[in-house]
């Protein structure tokens, strides 16, 4: 394109303009200069209609259009029209000159929806420029001249798709008000533009979205069309976690949770495997949705099958405490909820608290049964690499040897550093501490020795576990003990600390003392919070599934066997100093 007839374009020239086409010599002088285009393909008319919304502009355009009206429907490189570009710089002047250069010659109807209905190679037309920009007041002038441009393209993205997807929500009530009839719900790869409401538009919890609900009532078939993918709008909803959206869904069509996408997957599979613990408690807490429990994808997977696998214990927990849903149901590899969970158990090092244990755990407890496949096979998976459970273990053994030594080492010195100090040497007993005798003293003691043993035998397992002149099997055996008594250390240091602060305090600041007392087991509470919350759960849900009684005595045999583990020292601590107080003083008695 010649410089100056782009740079007067531009400036909205219009003297310059026709001067400039009037002189040229080059014949035929019009035709050649308007003819020429920018490296981007665009002509001069585009020029004009996207750097200007004042008269001299729209003027130029009318006098280029007299000269060359074929610029009006000429595409540029990307196939922008300079409709397109005068929407999407939200000149609404230059829009309606345009429209009205259209309007006027033979055939000005047609010629109109012609223009406003071309698109681009993003297969969008003017209308998706004026949603994408937000501009209400352009919408509504494209819409007033033809309503049923929302309908175009036919293929496509539609308008309305678009504005949800960008969450121009004035912008689709204004497709809503204006083009209620004539609006078309395409989306992108097989979506429409419920999937698109669904996507962006959640909802709080109490309600659902409200253009969710505008798209489901205007077109509530909308709700059975899935996409490229196969997932239907409810399917993307239990996705991304949208309750709220998938109730209004059932209750309006309840048909649509047996809709299945294209693994065979329900609403409720999909909602287990993206994580989406709510969805999955609504679906198991209503009755009306029972027969989704247990049927089985395109695999054979149950909901259960699939909560196993992710080895998510609240959504485990959910589906177990519904005694509709059934634990036996093989799959397409003949393995049940049970043979999953062994599986799923890691062969290598693990914590033996975790996740899969304690589903494993859940399932064998309630009476789940293992499918007609062999046992043998369960002890042919595949460990881990022997180099890499060895490389586990020595990034374990150099993680815990710092805390082991840093408690063996305080507590040594808290041994010969008592509380109270220690009896003048001219003083019967003299050297030895002020407040033996005493039941907290006694106590501390006690605790500060298990707790220096405890890191010793920890310390100790260490350096065999993170010997190499050791088997794999030897190292990992010590570890497991170097994790047992770790922990029992700093149950006892904690114990220590709080009988020392109290003997201390207790004469001068009672009331202080028994403060600290009180905080300092939750240290100890929060270093196994998430094996309490787990285990509570697991316990409520036993109740669910088996009874209250039967509930109660599986998980209290359990837990029993658990909190004896985690807390023996502390029985140790406070037991043993009572007792042998006791027994000295009869011993006293008989003496005297």
């Amino acid at each position: 394109m010649n410089p100056l007839l782009l740079a007067y374009a531009c400036s909205g020239s219009l003297e310059k303009l026709i001067h400039l086409l009037t002189t040229a010599q080059s014949p035929p002088p019009a035709a050649q200069l308007l003819g020429g285009v920018t490296t981007e393909g665009d002509t001069v008319l585009h020029a004009v209609a996207k750097h200007g919304d004042g008269q001299n502009f729209l003027k130029c355009a009318n006098y280029i259009c007299g000269m060359a009206r074929n610029l009006l429907f000429a595409p540029n490189n990307r196939g922008d029209t300079p409709l397109h570009y005068a929407v999407r710089a939200g000149n609404s002047k230059m829009v309606s000159c345009l429209i009205g250069l259209a309007n006027s010659g033979e055939g000005c109807s047609s010629t109109v929806t012609n223009l406003l209905r071309m698109v681009n190679d993003r297969n969008e037309t003017a209308l998706h420029d004026a949603v994408r920009t937000g501009n209400k007041h352009m919408v509504e002038l494209l819409l007033n001249i033809d309503p049923a441009l929302a309908r175009f393209p036919e293929e496509g993205s539609s308008p309305l798709y678009l504005a949800i997807l960008l969450e121009k929500n004035i912008i689709v009530q204004t497709l809503y008000d204006k083009g209620r009839y004539n609006l078309s719900y395409a989306g992108a790869n097989g979506q429409n533009a419920l999937h698109a409401a669904v996507l962006r538009g959640p909802g709080h919890w109490w309600k659902p979205s409200l253009v969710c609900s505008q798209v489901l009532n205007a077109n509530p078939y909308a709700l059975f069309q899935s996409d490229h993918e196969g997932l239907y709008p409810i399917h993307v909803a239990a996705s991304v976690g949208a309750k709220c959206n998938i109730v209004n869904f059932l209750e309006k069509c309840p048909s649509s949770a047996f809709l299945c996408d294209a693994k065979g997957r329900t609403f409720l599979h999909v909602a287990v495997v993206k994580r989406q613990a709510e969805i999955v408690r609504y679906a198991c807490r209503n009755q009306s949705l029972k027969q989704i429990l247990n049927m089985q994808d395109s695999d054979g997977n149950t909901a259960l099958h699939l909560a196993v696998q992710s080895g998510n214990i609240v959504i485990f927990c959910a589906l177990l405490g519904n005694r509709q849903v059934k634990l036996s149901v093989t799959n397409g590899k003949g393995q049940t909820p049970l043979d999953t969970s062994t599986y799923k158990i890691t062969q290598g090092l693990y914590c033996v608290q975790s996740s899969e244990e304690n589903i494993h755990f859940a399932l064998t407890t309630v009476g789940a049964r293992s499918g007609a496949i062999r046992q043998d096979h369960f002890h042919e998976l595949e460990l881990d690499d022997e180099g890499k459970e060895i490389e586990k273990v020595k990034d374990t053994t150099q993680t815990l040897a710092i805390a082991s030594v840093l408690i063996a080492t305080v507590t040594f010195g808290a041994s010969f550093a008592l509380p109270g100090g220690y009896r003048a040497d001219d003083h019967n007993n003299g050297g030895t501490p002020t407040l033996a005798g005493r039941y907290t003293f006694d106590a501390f003691m006690i605790a500060n020795a298990l707790a220096f043993i405890s890191s010793a035998i920890a310390t100790i397992g260490l350096m065999r576990s993170g010997s190499p002149l050791f088997k794999p099997q030897s190292r990992k055996f010590y570890l497991g003990i170097v994790f047992h008594f770790m922990e029992t250390s700093v149950t006892c240091l904690f114990a220590a600390f709080a009988l020392g602060v109290y003997m201390v305090l207790a004469p001068v600041a009672h009331k202080t003392a028994i403060t600290i007392c009180v905080l300092c087991p939750i240290a100890v509470l929060c270093n196994k919070a998430e094996c309490w919350l787990k285990w509570a759960l697991l316990s409520w849900t036993l109740f669910l599934r088996m009874g209250l009684i039967n509930g109660l005595i599986s998980a209290a045999i359990r837990n029993a066997g658990i909190l004896f583990t985690e807390f023996w020292p502390l029985l140790f601590i406070f037991g043993w100093p009572a007792y042998a107080k006791d027994h000295q003083l009869y011993n006293h008695q008989n003496h005297h």
